[in-house]
């Protein structure tokens, strides 16, 4: 990985940050990005409500675009 590359944690519920600990306890409850580089271009969209933080479907984000916000990682 370059150096700005990583992976972060994410409570699926909260939308907040992690540590990596919490990720293996609650495999269900959490996600993991890789964040940083360009992975050879092929970055994909993710969605997250603007006022919770939490990922939301691309429907979602269709739906209600004034409220989420689409991220490429």
């Amino acid at each position: 990985m370059a150096r700005n590359e990583h992976d972060v944690n994410r409570s699926a519920r909260s939308g907040r940050f992690v540590k990596e600990s919490t990720a293996k306890r609650q495999p269900r409850s959490t996600t993991t990005e890789h964040v940083g580089g360009d992975k050879g271009g092929k970055k994909r969209a993710v969605h997250r409500s603007a006022s919770t933080g939490r990922f939301v479907s691309a429907t979602t984000a269709e739906l209600h675009p004034s409220t989420t916000e689409t991220q490429r990682v």
